[in-house]
């Protein structure tokens, strides 16, 4: 197949006219991007089921209390939003390709010494290291893939790069249930699975060090590569119009009133969806033992297996096949108003406890209807909606909302759990949704069909000439 059509590396064009990119259709150098982007989310992912199982052994043999356990699940997330600011904002400052392939060498050896950790407080202070590099991926995977992308296609690449978490999702089940049906050592298990993340961050960071700077980062900031990757300045490069100071970067964002709405919004709606996904996620072998049955943790996790693969995997699938045809905000709203629906009966329906598949299929759906809406669309919609200059900086910032949401989610959940049963967890999760639904509706755009330039204009443009 051919490759991605794009104008010349050495002479990037001065008026950033990138409609042949725009125009393209979906090559083989584009699938690779998918791929080699996507493997920071699969960990992503795996690291998040599988630090549930990881606690549910951990526990025992550590004798910890339920702060060190909110910790363990939550620090990861804390890290992550630092992760996403410092990654996102630096990708805008020197370039997108400087900075790609670090961040998964930052997360891989966060998951190499969390399997060595002789404490728990050892292994809180590993998952921070761990969470830096997740953070760290989020803003610069998916601006790379949008920046690349066609129009027509942008959104269902965005998204495959996300839906990798799928692959994730069902891995670490399948892998966990595996080690526990042998005759290993839970200590010895424990260590295998959060070490095992390292594995897939390692094997793309080659590709990811050798992959060409976009062209739209080329333009905006004056660069032009060498053949041998090598960036300098350009002839025609205007330093009033790109900032490499870290902290000018976020002046912009705040400055326009069109583009601060969007990042409130994009923020507003990550953090609400991460907060309530999160606690359910993480919190998952918790929620299944509200069934008041006396499974194995074995039959738990094989149970959550069954949930990813019938429910949350079409759902990323669904997301992507439908991003570039129902649209971003469509996706998100019916998303969010689903998952609430879900949230609701689970709070709510009497004796649900006591109704094994009807409450399996409501747990279920409410994953389904988070991969395909919120889960995929609040990934996508940062690395549309900000200008070039400060595309990462925006997805950073949005990506870092996201994760102090799951933080939040991830600690309180097993509280509301513990204190007010799955009436008062699901219940929160439900008004969180709502407000998701609300926010984006009222402060974000629909950009599917648009080229980024044209999402740009629209929002730095005069109102005046918009309204004509």
């Amino acid at each position: 197949m051919p490759p991605i059509p794009v104008p010349s590396r050495n002479n990037p064009p001065a008026n950033s006219d990138f409609s042949e990119l725009d125009d393209s259709k979906i090559t083989s150098q584009h699938w690779k991007i998918m791929f080699i982007s996507g493997m920071g989310f699969f960990t992503d992912a795996y690291d998040l089921f599988i630090i549930g199982v990881v606690m549910s052994l951990v526990k025992p043999l550590w004798h910890t209390g339920k702060i060190e356990e909110a910790l363990v699940d939550s620090t990861a997330l804390l890290a992550s939003a630092i992760g996403a600011l410092l990654f996102g904002r630096v990708a805008d400052m020197l370039g997108r390709k400087r900075i790609y392939g670090v961040e998964v060498l930052v997360l891989a050896a966060g998951a190499i010494a969390c399997s060595f950790s002789p404490s728990i407080w050892w292994l809180i202070g590993f998952r921070f290291i761990l969470g830096i590099g997740i953070g760290g991926d989020y803003p610069v995977s998916a601006t790379i893939m949008a920046e690349y992308a066609g129009k027509a296609s942008r959104g269902m690449l965005v998204t495959l790069v996300f839906a990798m978490q799928a692959a994730g999702l069902i891995l670490g089940p399948l892998f966990a249930s595996a080690l526990l049906a042998t005759n290993l050592a839970h200590d010895l298990i424990w260590r295998i699975l959060v070490g095992f993340g390292a594995v897939p961050a390692l094997a793309v960071y080659w590709s990811r060090r050798h992959l060409k700077e976009t062209p739209r980062y080329l333009a905006a900031s004056g660069m032009e590569e060498s053949d041998n990757g090598e960036l300098k300045r350009a002839g025609h490069f205007d330093p009033e119009h790109h900032s490499v100071s870290f902290w000018d970067g976020f002046h912009p964002l705040a400055s326009e009133n069109r583009l601060l709405m969007r990042l409130i919004g994009a923020s507003a709606a990550w953090f609400l969806m991460d907060a309530a996904y999160y606690g359910n996620t993480v919190s998952s072998p918790m929620v299944l033992s509200a069934l008041n049955s006396d499974h194995t943790l074995l039959q738990k996790t094989l149970t959550q297996l069954g949930i990813f693969v019938i429910f949350a995997a079409p759902g990323y699938a669904i997301a992507a096949l439908t991003m570039d045809r129902l649209g971003r905000k469509t996706i998100q709203c019916l998303g969010f108003g689903m998952m609430t629906v879900a949230f609701l009966l689970l709070a709510f329906w009497p004796g649900l406890q006591q109704q094994v598949t009807p409450f399996l299929v409501i747990y279920g759906l409410s994953f389904f209807f988070t991969e395909f809406g919120p889960n995929s669309t609040t990934f996508v919609y940062p690395s549309e909606i900000f200008p070039v200059r400060v595309r990462t900086t925006g997805h950073g910032i949005a990506a870092a909302m996201g994760k102090l949401g799951g933080f939040f989610g991830v600690f309180v959940f097993p509280f509301l759990l513990h204190s007010g049963g799955l009436r008062a967890a699901e219940s929160t999760a439900a008004a969180a949704s709502v407000l998701g639904l609300l926010v984006t509706a009222t402060m974000l755009p629909e950009t599917k069909g648009k080229s980024l330039e044209e999402i740009e204009h629209e929002a730095l443009a005069p109102a005046e000439k918009l309204a004509a």
